[in-house]
């Protein structure tokens, strides 16, 4: 089963409050799942990498086989293809995790899109900062 994994992460301010999120996509362009993750205070960097390693759990969960990921970090995309090193250490085993996970597809096209293509992922990570600053904001009234 192929699938399209979209990951994308955010950070109000760098670093700042920080999410990450990760559409599936079918090969028909449905929906299959969208997963949102908290972060607390970190980088735009982390919360990139994290996606992604959110988004190949799921798709590994789900018995997905062929893999295309999209991202619109082109640093995430290079450091993955070896391009550029991971230099920052809190980096470094968010890669390692990352590098695993995708050795266990039997096929994967990993690819850097421009954001406006990553719009589902994004829509998660917002989503749920969002929600993280409501409840921060109801818990202070």
């Amino acid at each position: 089963m192929q699938v399209t994994l979209f990951a994308d992460g955010g950070a109000r301010g760098n670093p700042g409050p920080a999410a990450s999120g990760a559409v599936l996509v079918s090969q028909h362009g449905d929906v299959i799942a969208e997963i949102g993750h908290y972060l607390g205070r970190a980088t735009n960097n982390v919360a990139e990498w994290n996606a992604l390693c959110i988004g190949l759990e799921a798709a590994l969960e789900r018995g997905v086989t062929d893999l295309k990921v999209r991202l619109d970090s082109e640093l995430v995309v290079k450091q993955l293809r070896g391009e550029y090193r991971v230099k920052h250490p809190p980096l470094q085993p968010l890669h390692r995790r990352a590098v695993a996970l995708l050795r266990r597809f039997a096929a994967v096209d990993i690819a850097h899109v421009p954001r406006a293509q990553n719009k589902l992922a994004d829509r998660v990570v917002n989503r749920v900062l969002d929600a993280q600053a409501r409840s921060a904001a109801e818990a202070r009234e």
